[in-house]
C-alpha cells in the first residue's frame, strides 16, 4: 500500500515514522522541509518536497497513492483550511477513499452543551479560538464529502513516548480527558488507518 503522510515533522509525524519504518508499506512523505527529517530515511519512505497549501504540490504528491495520514498542524496562515478543501477534491479525483487527520479536541461536542464545540463551550480554556477555528473548518470539510476519513482528536499534547494508556470515544473527549501523549496518538491514528476505524467520525482521545 501506498500512503501519502503530511506532516511528518511534528510531534505527531514524527512518532508515526518510527512506527511505520516497521511496516512492508511504502510512504511519501510531504514535507516543506525535508532538513528536518531523520537521516537516512528507511527504504520504504520517499520524501516529495512541496506545500500542502499549493494544488499543484498535492496533485503530484497523490499520484499513486492508495491513502493519506495528514498530522499536518494548524498555524496562523489558515493551513488547514485551506488545505482540506483541495485535498477532498484532488483526492476524490484519484479516486483515493481513506484519510486518516489528527485534529483537536476542541472540534468534538461538549459534553456540557452537545450542540456546541467543545472550543466554544464552558468546557473550553482557550485564550483564543483561532487555531479550532482553522480545525474546525477543515473538519467541515471533510463531513460534506464522500471519503472514508476519520479525525483523530486528541487533548492536550505534550510529547512523550507510547504508553498504551489511552481512552476514546466517538464525538466527545472521554470524561475527564486531560492529556494524551504524542507517542499514543500516533500509535492510535496508525491502528485507525490500518484496521479502517470510524469511517467518517470524530474520536476523542486522552489518557
Amino acid at each position: 500500500m501506498n500512503i501519502l503522510l503530511l506532516g511528518a515533522t511534528g510531534r505527531v509525524g514524527s512518532h508515526l515514522l518510527k512506527i511505520a519504518e516497521n511496516d512492508t508499506h511504502t510512504y511519501t512523505l510531504f514535507v516543506r522541509s525535508p532538513e528536518k527529517l531523520p537521516s537516512p530515511l528507511p527504504p520504504n519512505m520517499g520524501v516529495f518536497k512541496g506545500d500542502a497549501t499549493d494544488r499543484r504540490d498535492l496533485q503530484q504528491a497523490l499520484k499513486g497513492q492508495d491513502g493519506i495520514i495528514s498530522c499536518l498542524s494548524t498555524d496562523k496562515n489558515n493551513v488547514l483550511s485551506i488545505f482540506t478543501p483541495l485535498l477532498v477534491e484532488e483526492a476524490g479525483k484519484k479516486q483515493i477513499q481513506r484519510v486518516v487527520t489528527v485534529g483537536t479536541a476542541g472540534i468534538l461536542q461538549s459534553r456540557a452543551e452537545p450542540d456546541t464545540y467543545r472550543f466554544l463551550s464552558s468546557e473550553s480554556k482557550r485564550k483564543t479560538t483561532t487555531a479550532a477555528q482553522d480545525h474546525l473548518e477543515a473538519y467541515q470539510s471533510l463531513a460534506k464529502s464522500d471519503l472514508d476519513w476519520t479525525i483523530v482528536c486528541p487533548t492536550f499534547l505534550p510529547d512523550g513516548e507510547k504508553t498504551g494508556q489511552i481512552r476514546f470515544e466517538e464525538d466527545v473527549l472521554p470524561e475527564n480527558g486531560k492529556r494524551v501523549t504524542s507517542g499514543d496518538t500516533a500509535a492510535f491514528t496508525y491502528d485507525v488507518f490500518f484496521k479502517n476505524l470510524f469511517i467518517q467520525k470524530r474520536v476523542g482521545l486522552s489518557e
